[in-house]
């Protein structure tokens, strides 16, 4: 489903980033004494990740959102308390109620906001995207903060070294709003995103227990049933199969070819599956954000985490085509194009 608000009205744009990475840095060789059969070599080779980061015993999935929202909200230059709406996209939130993004507005003091969680994991950050741009294109004085936040190491199985060796947490926010003095119909800020779902392929990324089907009970606990589980092939098959075509479909609408795109900031699922995918998408001239190498995969925080880093670190300059890709379980795609606004905050 594409999600083209624009229709003449005032561009809605990226008015600020912000991240957040929990200070415990675990190395490969950190990962090598806890699971069998591997190396760091090996796990450098097939994923391109050095490092990653651990969320502290204390630290949940809120914990780290209102850090990266913090750093967001001081780049657009807005208080909490002119927030319409905080979405929030996490997989491994704090708990299953109350929301996650109850706990985020109500430690931001974000009194006025609207607050709801989306759960599509490594896409729902781009699902949120399109969800807080509907908001402003109907109402422009909307301000609407989107957070992906995840904390899988809580969920991975350290006997699977297919799954424990990827995954590390952080959170990444972005503050949405129209385009300060930007005129209507204007070719800036996110310019499409479309959105694309494939239950039919749900079995290939799944955490079984915990739901209504499966409440949790000593069995579950027991059989590994609230662990992640992946399958590696099918899963980088789906992404290959599927993400390139919904790129260049992207590309086609917004009139642009991905000769025209300058960055691509895509899921960190693995940094030899995202190279694989920039190169079946044409992609190559685009320089790809892969900081992966020191944050491991961290589900629905991949896609702001990269923004952010390549916005504070004056990579995106103003008028830069930057295109945006999230994918995962469900199974999901999310992508969206934005000509690049530098926020009034700078780095």
């Amino acid at each position: 489903m594409s999600i083209d608000t624009t229709n003449g009205a005032l561009p809605v744009t990226i008015l600020g980033t912000g991240s957040y990475l929990p200070e415990r840095v675990v190395t490969n060789d950190d990962i090598v004494a806890r699971v069998p059969n591997t190396s760091a070599e090996w796990i450098e080779s097939r994923t391109g990740i050095l490092s990653r980061r651990y969320a502290a015993p204390d630290e949940a999935a809120s914990d780290l959102a209102v850090h990266a929202a913090r750093a967001a909200l001081d780049q657009a230059g807005l208080a909490a308390e002119r927030l319409d709406f905080v979405i929030v996209s996490t997989t491994t939130g704090d708990a299953p109620i109350p929301a996650t993004s109850s706990l985020v507005q109500r430690a931001l003091g974000a009194h006025q906001a609207a607050c709801f969680d989306i759960n599509i994991a490594c896409t729902g950050f781009m699902s949120a995207l399109a969800v807080a741009r509907a908001f402003v294109a109907l109402r422009p004085e909307t301000k609407a903060l989107v957070i992906g936040t995840d904390v899988y190491t809580r969920f991975v199985d350290f006997e699977d070294r297919a799954t424990s060796v990827l995954f590390g947490d952080g959170a990444g926010a972005a503050v949405v709003g129209a385009l300060p003095g930007a005129v209507p119909g204007a070719e800036r800020g996110l310019l499409d995103i479309e959105l694309v779902g494939r239950g039919d392929a749900h079995e290939l990324i799944s955490m079984e227990a915990g739901g209504s089907r499966r409440p949790a009970s000593a069995e579950t606990v027991a059989d590994g049933g609230h662990l992640l589980r992946m399958q590696g092939r099918g899963v980088k098959d789906f992404v290959l199969d599927n993400v390139p075509g919904v790129l260049a479909g992207l590309l086609k609408r917004c009139g642009q070819e991905a000769s025209d795109v300058h960055h691509f900031v895509p899921h960190q699922a693995n940094g030899t599956l995202v190279t694989a995918l920039a190169a079946a998408s044409g992609l190559d001239g685009a320089h790809t954000h892969l900081p992966l190498r020191h944050s491991g995969n961290i589900g629905s925080a991949s896609v702001p985490v990269a923004l952010d880093e390549a916005n504070r670190s004056g990579a995106l300059r103003d008028g830069d085509l930057v295109l945006l890709a999230g994918f995962g379980a469900g199974m999901a795609v999310g992508a969206g194009l934005l000509r690049w606004s530098t926020p009034r905050g700078g780095r």
